[in-house]
């Protein structure tokens, strides 16, 4: 693989992304990935951590066990390399900002690899703060995990649906104070895979885990 590949595969599937306006404005997109780049990732030799802290309802509660595109592993993995470098790269920031309107001045990439276990649920939050633009994309193939989209929600206490769970799909909306989402708790075969994708603000702390710390992407 290479990043020009994977550039070229995500900007298609920016630009060929269905919008939808209800509850806030999202979007769902398929065939991110170039061809069989999904299956890579997934086959990552990245242990999937346990829970620590049960019935949380948040990742920050295991916050030591998170697992990300951060600078060791793009050294270890080329497809993480090569999808950091990718959405690091000016080509697919711009088509961030054409296609979702998203600002992403002076705004650093962050990936998250998220392996989530039977037990794991997230309480409805908004994202809106230090992330400018949340991608979640969908990786795993395992049976039952078709069932396993992002939740969606009108309001901190109103459901409306769940995005679908398809391997090289996914959810994208621009983080605002309407932008509920979650993931009700229901079981969970096997392990449910994704990346979780942010351009976020200077303000972020966590810089370990940035695949490029140093580097914003405009």
């Amino acid at each position: 693989m290479s990043v020009s590949k994977v550039q070229q595969s995500v900007i298609a599937a920016f630009k060929s992304a269905k919008t939808y306006q209800d509850p806030y404005q999202h979007w769902f997109l398929e065939d991110v990935l170039p061809e069989g780049m999904a299956e890579a990732v997934c086959a990552l030799p990245i242990d999937a951590p346990f829970l620590e802290v049960d019935d949380a309802g948040t990742r920050e509660a295991n916050n030591s066990s998170r697992r990300y595109f951060d600078q060791e592993n793009i050294a270890k993995f080329e497809a993480a390399n090569d999808i950091a470098q990718a959405f690091h790269s000016r080509e697919v920031v711009d088509t961030v900002e054409e296609v979702f309107g998203a600002d992403l001045s002076d705004s650093r990439i962050r990936l998250e690899f998220a392996q989530d276990r039977d037990g794991f649920w997230l309480q409805p939050h908004t994202d809106i703060g230090v992330k400018r633009f949340t991608m979640l994309l969908y990786l795993s193939d395992e049976p039952g995990h078709e069932k396993l989209g992002t939740d969606i929600y009108k309001d901190a206490d109103t459901h409306v649906g769940a995005s679908p769970f398809k391997p090289n799909s996914a959810l994208i909306f621009v983080p605002s104070n309407n932008t509920w989402h979650g993931f009700e708790k229901r079981t969970i075969p096997g392990i449910r895979k994704s990346l979780i994708i942010n351009y976020v603000t200077p303000d972020w702390r966590a810089v370990e885990q940035l695949p490029f710390p140093d580097s914003y992407v405009k």
